[in-house]
């Protein structure tokens, strides 16, 4: 649906420009108000829209609201990182709130097979707002929005909530809209300025975005990392809505968006009766909109791929996600093509399509819940059909990373078992203990889908985020397709994560292979302890035990602690890193014996990152939560802003996350980190930073360059050619010589590397220097143009090189793309602890 009202509501005037507005501004003309029910100037202190609500007034006000009415209740789901609540209102009628958990069960039960009469069942929608901190006229909007469902009188409310459970989330990232709401109320004016050049709507390196760690929000509903995400998560799976409203914000010179999107752009697990119920409800915002006057359009720019986001993570799960999309103002007023925007007028719009979303689903609910019914009864029939019965995923070596692949799984409700024996299949090893076995004959086999599979064709060539996130490949864990359940062993009912230790006490050394994925914690653990550790860079077998490239030895004598204190601290440090530590009785082996000079020592780090302007906030904030949340592991994080002023010889490595182009540092910062590197440091850059390296010389590289040139295209179509040869983000196959200290604790010769950039780096002549290179046939999954498969061919995503007493390391794909590439993650473990080896 494309349509576009000739008239747009202009908010001018002084009285407006003064954002003189009162809660009236926002609500339905004719309506009478409960008086007894606060509203939120007689709360917060201040009129909605007069001011950017702070995350403490938005909570003060839904509890105060919820303690006067009684057709809400209010639930702190868990806290965020910096400790605020994830709140969750429950709105319906009083009868149906004593009767709720049986509303919550029958509802849940259209999912499990069968056949319900939906005819008096009441419509669940799900409602939340501001996902990205800095777009938040959706959680402003919430404060009149639940005001009006809380104090609304009449027989058209009471009809609706007698018939509708609403779940409202006024604030889906507390902490961005925190950090947001103090930015845009501190550089306020009296004489409110729409000027775009004014302060207020420049926000300060990282903005107000994202949450704590600087994540995207609205790319963690299916991946689950983030505390956030797991509340609403928890929510969805509980409640199984039928609706599930996203509220954003885009450009200041847009109007507003709603879905559908792009009809090229769904997924192709995605129902086609899914986008013609969106395409149905689209037609009461595009009223609701017409009655104020607001353009708006839609089927456009926005698509509906990737099942990580909040307006598309429901269509694979048998619900409705619908995005809205409001032109920002940034601030309090400001200038645009569309005239003087104001705040208040993008927090009306986003009331009126919260209004206008309940009213599709009060006059579509039989059909909608008919549809939800339909949807799990399908996929049945479809799973029945399949030759796929179960899915075997695990990693031999590694039970922790098997482990938190099975956590997701556990998260989104999906049923596994154990493996029943060790088994191999397909050449690959599957160890009891470190593997799962998934069933598709389950409630949600499409799901399983969506997470499990790899495809590598598409109907269209633009993507608005990645275009492939296959789980198994993302987590570097071997996996396959079975025809039968006999691999399958008890279902795993009491999720529990590994358990580690030390087998006894030694007084001579202690081992562990560097393969699980906490090693990293364990081996800071004991270099911060003053002990020595050393690792090996050959293979051997000690004791009837294989032991891999990697391997970390503890010797016990020569030690700050006795041979029994020891014991007592390794044994809590494989406890609290859940890995398995064995003692030796000799050094003697076969292979290499451990005096051998093939074990290296490892110093203690000392981390930096360098993070602020020209630094990408993504990149950087991956990289602290992987220190700080996993690995707990100190990180300087050291600003641009400073950076030239900072002594680095206090640190062992600095971090470079990918940049704005060459924007960096300049070159008095680039003269200072070579300085510093040939004096021993280690430097490590990702992504973009190879032109920077390049730039300033600390690596010669050389790129492999397309030399597309457009012809027969015509103007209009000059967005799509570009757009097209985007890597966005997809999933590419590189072998990898395992003997290299960068590919420590792989145990397989291939690696899957997530790719989001196109740099493409030619491999040196020596093959013992490209340590990670890509095969000639890389793609696994995702979209690539052909102009860039042909230079991805071959070419090599890891360069190391010596300056001086230091190293330079480049990686120019992201290892630890939004917390859950778990099966990259290590590669940056070995450039810290062993770069000096390289």
């Amino acid at each position: 649906m494309k349509q576009f009202n000739i008239l747009f509501f202009m908010m001018v005037g002084l009285g407006l420009t003064a954002q003189n507005v009162t809660l009236d501004y926002y609500l339905p003309s004719n309506i009478s108000y409960d008086p007894n029910i606060p509203k939120p100037a007689e709360v917060i202190g201040h009129e909605v829209g007069e001011w950017h609500v702070t995350h403490d007034k938005l909570v003060f006000y839904m509890q105060q609201l919820a303690a006067a009415s009684d057709r809400i209740t209010i639930e702190d789901r868990g806290k965020t990182f910096e400790g605020r609540p994830i709140l969750l209102l429950t709105i319906t009628t009083p009868k149906n709130h004593q009767n709720i958990e049986t509303i919550r069960q029958q509802h849940v039960a259209l999912s499990e097979g069968g056949t319900t009469n939906t005819a008096e069942m009441p419509i669940v929608v799900y409602q939340g707002f501001s996902i990205h901190g800095n777009e938040p006229s959706g959680s402003n909007a919430s404060l009149a929005y639940a005001y009006h469902l809380a104090a609304a009188q009449g027989p058209e409310i009471d009809s609706m909530l007698e018939n509708m459970v609403i779940l409202l989330d006024p604030s889906f990232n507390p902490d961005g809209l925190q950090r947001f709401a103090y930015w845009a109320n501190v550089n306020k004016s009296k004489n409110l300025n729409p000027d775009k050049n004014e302060r207020e709507y420049h926000e300060v390196w990282p903005g107000g975005r994202t949450n704590h760690y600087w994540f995207d929000m609205n790319r963690d509903w299916l991946p689950v990392q983030l505390p956030e995400s797991r509340a609403r998560i928890k929510t969805f799976h509980n409640w199984l809505p039928n609706i599930l409203t996203d509220h954003h914000e885009m450009g200041t010179n847009s109007t507003f968006f709603f879905q559908p999107g792009e009809p090229t752009r769904v997924n192709p697990l995605t129902p086609k009766v899914n986008q013609e119920l969106t395409k149905e409800i689209a037609t009461y915002h595009a009223k609701a909109l017409d009655k104020i006057g607001s353009l708006y359009y839609s089927e456009e720019n926005y698509d509906d791929y990737y099942y990580g986001k909040g307006s598309t993570f429901p269509d694979v799960n048998g619900s409705i996600g619908i995005l809205f999309e409001q032109g920002s103002s940034r601030g309090h007023i400001q200038e645009s093509e569309n005239g003087t925007l104001t705040f208040p007028f993008t927090i009306r719009n986003q009331f009126t399509t919260a209004m206008s979303t309940v009213e599709a689903a009060k006059n579509m609910r039989s059909k909608i819940l008919d549809y939800q019914q339909k949807f799990y009864r399908d996929m049945r029939s479809e799973v029945a059909k399949s030759r796929t019965k179960a899915i075997i995923f695990g990693d031999s070596k590694d039970a922790s990373k098997t482990w938190h692949l099975a956590e997701i799984l556990n998260r989104h409700k999906i049923k596994f078992h154990e493996l029943a024996s060790d088994a191999t299949i397909s050449g690959k090893t599957y160890k009891k203990g470190y593997s799962y076995v998934v069933p598709m004959n389950q409630k949600n086999p499409r799901l399983i889908n969506a997470m499990f599979e790899k495809r590598t064709t598409f109907q269209d060539s633009l993507f608005y985020d990645i275009s492939a996130w296959t789980f198994p490949l993302s987590f570097n864990v071997d996996y396959a397709n079975l025809t039968s359940l006999s691999n399958a062993g008890p279902e795993v009912t009491d999720f529990k994560s590994p358990k580690g230790g030390t087998d006894k006490q030694s007084n001579y050394a202690y081992l562990f292979e560097w393969h699980e994925y906490y090693t990293p914690k364990a081996l800071n653990k004991i270099l911060q302890k003053g002990l020595r550790a050393k690792t090996a860079k050959s293979p051997f077998s000690l004791e009837g035990k294989q032991y891999d490239y990697g391997t970390i030895m503890v010797p016990v004598q020569n030690q700050k602690l006795n041979p029994e204190d020891l014991h007592n601290f390794l044994n809590e440090v494989a406890k609290d890193s859940k890995i398995k530590i064995t003692a030796v009785s000799t050094g003697l082996t076969q292979g290499i014996d451990l005096g051998s000079n093939d074990f290296d020592p490892i110093k203690k780090q000392k981390v930096a990152i360098l993070v602020g302007d020209g630094v990408r906030s993504y990149d950087a904030g991956e990289i602290w939560h992987l220190f700080d949340t996993r690995y707990d592991m100190k990180i300087t994080k050291i600003d641009t802003r400073y950076f030239n002023a900072v002594d680095l010889d206090k640190y062992t490595d600095l971090i470079l996350p990918s940049g704005w182009g060459n924007k960096i540092l300049d070159k008095q910062g680039a003269e200072k980190i070579m300085d510093w590197v040939k004096n021993g440091g280690t430097v490590i850059g990702y992504r973009n930073t190879a032109n920077w390296f390049n730039k300033h010389e600390f690596m010669k590289l050389e790129m492999k360059k397309d030399t597309l040139v457009a012809k027969n295209i015509p103007f209009d179509q000059k967005g799509d050619f570009k757009g097209a040869q985007v890597t966005g983000g997809a999933i590419f196959e590189a072998k990898l010589d395992r003997s290299h200290p960068i590919n420590f604790g792989y145990k397989n010769d291939k690696l899957a590397m997530f790719r989001n950039t196109n740099v493409y780096l030619k491999p040196e002549k020596n093959s013992y220097d490209n340590p990670i290179q890509y095969t000639n046939n890389p793609l696994l999954s995702g979209y690539i143009s052909e102009e860039n498969q042909e230079l991805i061919k071959n070419s090599v995503p890891f360069k190391a090189k010596r300056m001086g007493k230091g190293r330079v390391i480049l990686f120019t794909d992201n290892t630890n793309f939004r917390a859950f590439w778990y099966g990259t993650n290590k590669l940056l473990m070995n450039a810290i602890f062993f770069g000096q080896m390289m």
